[in-house]
């Protein structure tokens, strides 16, 4: 119990001081450094004996090395890719003639908070799809957010509604509704169809409607209160590109849409190698508008520029939150969590809202949906034949808490991502998101319990 006290009254630290608006980036690391020194205090070592430095105090630092490697080569390229790309865009001018051809449409919806629980209804749509919960939503803020910002939208609400999108882990394509589905022995295609669209339909709508007015009301709390939307005009003395500019930023969503399990299933298409082919497609565009070769060969350093930046501000928090929840596990409090759950003595649904609340809880500071739903998502076959309940009762829930209240978290790679595009706090990205998905949790919790 001393562990789990230790790691309680850390996080409640860590929290506040973030709160009070201190680094992120170095309050989480010395949390997780703290957490770690404890944890070899007790004994416990960190690395695997061919991963180790030699000297478990330096193991600290070789797991933030190896954090920054594997990160850096993988979901971190992915957002800086995006990053980069997002910024050639406005560079060339591709996202003003998006916006300037989007606005005009979009505009017939009068109300902007009717077109952000539109947005959102989109965008998880979209995540059936697209399950890379960081990958959509840097895609949507390629794509969407400058859209919705440009129609009158506050950038605080238009970055909120894109980092609840991936909110909901639906479908075949996602990871951990592979995982609940073999753990409860059903088909992923039947679990899809029986037990998670059912109770996704009510939460979509839930989170839409909550979103219209969470937004509004913060909006007017803070004085940015969006009017009736108006399409966005062309500044005097603003030069757009061709129109066929336009395109442009929405290529890379074609390209993943395109190469997916909705149309061609033989090749595949990463998020990365759509950024790039879209980024080298629009300099040879460049280069036959302009016919400046020079030129449109230096323009590349933009792109690479806006990937420095998102490594910096976005890349370095990721690693610093998973120094954190690294800390959490090694001190034992996860393990300690799961015992008194299994320990507890209700009964089936009571059991069931520990685990959905520990899962939700958990995801919330460790910044990971998918750490904690499989470490508690392993246990519910033993637990569930203890009770003489079906495991899919109990694992649904489970699963949909641990990617709702991702988005609740403010250092989950996603909405960090958002942040960083939006260039504002991912902690007051939170403030607006928490409600929401407060109201997303228990909403699914109750249809998983009727259904």
């Amino acid at each position: 119990m001393l562990s789990l006290g230790i790691a309680l009254l850390t996080t409640i630290v860590v929290a506040w001081l973030i709160v009070k608006r201190m680094k992120p980036q170095a309050v989480l690391f010395a949390g997780g450094f703290f957490l770690l020194a404890v944890a070899i205090l007790m004994g416990v070592p960190l690395l695997d004996a061919k991963k180790s430095t030699g000297l478990v105090w330096f193991d600290i630092f070789k797991f933030v090395e190896d954090t920054f490697s594997t990160r850096a080569a993988g979901i971190g390229l992915m957002i800086m890719t995006v990053g980069g790309f997002a910024k050639y865009m406005d560079y060339i001018g591709a996202s003003r003639s998006l916006v300037h051809l989007a606005s005009k449409p979009l505009s017939l919806i009068r109300s902007p908070y009717l077109l952000l629980a539109v947005s959102y209804i989109i965008g998880q749509l979209l995540n059936i799809v697209i399950p890379s919960a960081a990958g959509l939503c840097v895609l949507l803020m390629a794509t969407m957010y400058p859209v919705l910002v440009s129609l009158g939208v506050s950038r605080l609400s238009a970055a909120a509604v894109v980092a609840t999108t991936p909110c909901l882990d639906l479908g075949p394509a996602s990871g951990t509704a592979v995982f609940a589905a073999k753990t409860a022995d059903l088909d992923v295609a039947d679990y899809f169809v029986g037990e998670q669209i059912p109770i996704a339909v009510v939460t979509m709508a839930a989170i839409s409607i909550s979103h219209y007015f969470i937004q509004r009301y913060f909006d007017r709390k803070e004085g940015v209160e969006a009017k009736v939307l108006q399409a966005a005009p062309v500044q005097e003395g603003e030069q757009l590109p061709p129109s066929i500019y336009a395109l442009l930023p929405m290529v890379p969503i074609i390209l993943v849409l395109m190469f997916s399990k909705l149309c061609i299933t033989s090749i595949k298409m990463p998020v990365v190698t759509a950024m790039i082919i879209s980024v080298f497609l629009a300099m040879l565009m460049e280069l036959i508008r302009t016919r400046h070769p020079k030129e449109v060969c230096k323009s590349i350093q933009v792109f690479f520029d806006g990937m420095g930046h998102l490594f910096a501000t976005v890349i370095t928090l990721i690693v610093a939150g998973e120094t954190f929840a690294f800390g959490l596990t090694k001190i034992g409090a996860i393990d300690l969590i799961i015992q008194g759950a299994q320990s507890s003595g209700f009964g089936a649904v009571g059991v069931t809202l520990i685990m959905t609340i520990i899962v939700a809880v958990a995801a919330i500071i460790m910044g990971s949906g998918n750490a904690p739903f499989y470490s508690f998502g392993a246990l519910v076959p033993d637990i569930a034949k203890g009770l003489s309940m079906l495991p899919a009762t109990m694992i649904t829930p489970m699963q949909m808490a641990s990617s709702i209240a991702r988005s609740a978290s403010p250092i989950t790679a996603a909405v960090v991502a958002v942040a960083g595009v939006a260039d504002v706090s991912p902690v007051d990205i939170v403030k607006r998101t928490a409600i929401p998905m407060g109201i997303a949790l228990l909403v699914s919790f109750l249809m998983a319990v009727i259904l």
